[in-house]
């Protein structure tokens, strides 16, 4: 393990506060696709005009913005991996950084691809990246110096994921949390330090988990959010112990998309599987876990959203759907929209980035599916997209380009 301490233990607290407007992680800011109460215009046509454009090599990595800066992944010649920070005002580099890194994934896989996936995580003097190797990085975003380095496979020994790692980092209070071939990991940031490893499931070809854990109040306790391979669970930060775990079927393990919190209940869709919502109960050493509804619907690797009690999810059938929180209700479902699509909100509309790089302007209601307007600003994309204020990123996958409300 490579270890170098860079700041004082002083500034510990200060380095995990972001302003609002920060993406700076999976889902941006609140991961969980909003952006809080931003105004968007009624259509994307000769609203959204490109600042620039860079060629890049592949990755399906969510793109960054923080402090002016924009982040984002690469696999270069199926030998390294590598990350680059940009000026958001120009496009112009300002440093890049990389490692020996890449791996294939299985044959029945590859159709996706074999380079980096996994969405970076920023907050101020650390960018955390996970390599498909497992390899564990953490670099100065202002710099790119490099801070520390965790080889898991080669310097402690963890089972390299056959599907390479796909969780993305989640950084909460000097902590880095993320989901690997050894197990759900907490690792300290200002030092790379293992606190813990737990949660090791060995299902399949592998380990690990392709899900990515976030944070969740839920009877007033805050938690980790995580979905293995085989189980939705809530996990203390401090200790790693499992408050609660609740076994979700899914088509070989994959289970996939990140679960949504709506109160104190918890709501996933498994790959091939059903939508189900939980209640959650209890406090201190004793939680319950119940499903209050369960349904048909089946999720794929898309994430969703929820607005007014109504959750926004694309499905396995490569369609959208509209499901009633409290009942599990489907108000409406989508003619077909692709294989995948990343979505953003801002409490009215939505945006939804598809893979085949058509970007729709939506209104979230439950009324019906009303698409207010659609523009091409792709031509594959399997990245997160990411919004700033009236900035837009798209991670092509061998692109980088950034968008201008107007």
């Amino acid at each position: 393990m490579k270890r170098l301490l860079l700041l004082p233990l002083v500034f510990f607290f200060a380095l995990s506060s972001v302003t609002a407007e920060d993406w700076n992680q999976w889902r941006g800011p609140r991961r969980d696709g909003s952006v809080g109460q931003t105004k968007w215009p009624d259509k994307l046509t000769d609203r959204l005009t490109k600042r620039w454009e860079v060629t890049l090599q592949p990755s399906y990595s969510g793109p960054l913005m923080q402090d002016g800066l924009v982040f984002t992944t690469e696999t270069i010649d199926e030998e390294f991996e590598r990350v680059t920070a940009y000026s958001i005002e120009d496009g112009s580099k300002l440093w890049q950084h990389q490692w020996p890194g890449s791996l294939a994934v299985p044959f029945f896989a590859a159709a996706n691809g074999s380079w980096i996936r996994s969405t970076p995580a920023v907050v101020p003097g650390h960018l955390v990246v996970l390599g498909m190797r497992d390899v564990l990085a953490c670099m100065d975003p202002k710099t790119g110096t490099e801070q520390w380095r965790i080889d898991f496979p080669g310097d402690m020994g963890k089972p390299l994921e056959a599907f390479g790692g796909v969780c993305s980092p989640l950084i909460h209070e000097g902590a880095v949390y993320v989901q690997l071939g050894g197990g759900l990991t907490k690792v300290i940031l200002a030092t790379g330090e293992v606190a813990w490893q737990v949660l090791d499931s060995q299902v399949g070809m592998s380990g690990g988990a392709f899900s990515s854990p976030s944070l969740a109040t839920i009877n007033g306790k805050l938690q980790l959010l995580v979905q293995t391979r085989t189980e939705l669970c809530g996990v203390d930060l401090e200790s790693g112990q499992t408050l609660w775990a609740e076994p979700i079927e899914a088509f070989r393990g994959m289970n996939i998309l990140t679960p949504l919190a709506v109160g104190d209940q918890v709501f996933t869709a498994a790959h091939s599987g059903r939508s189900q919502m939980f209640d959650i109960r209890g406090g201190d050493s004793s939680w319950s876990v119940s499903e209050t509804w369960r349904q048909k619907t089946q999720g794929y690797m898309s994430s969703p959203v929820e607005l007014d009690n109504k959750i926004y999810l694309h499905l396995k059938n490569e369609r959208f759907t509209c499901l009633d929180a409290e009942d599990g209700t489907i108000h409406w479902t989508s003619p077909p929209v692709g294989k995948y699509w990343s979505m953003v909100h801002n409490g009215e509309k939505i945006l939804a980035l598809a893979s085949d790089g058509v970007l729709r302007l939506i209104e979230a209601t439950p009324e019906e599916y009303r698409v207010l307007d659609q523009v091409k600003v792709a031509d594959d994309t399997w990245a997160y997209l990411a919004i700033n204020g009236k900035t837009i990123v798209v991670r092509d996958l061998n692109s980088l380009q950034v968008y201008q409300w107007n």
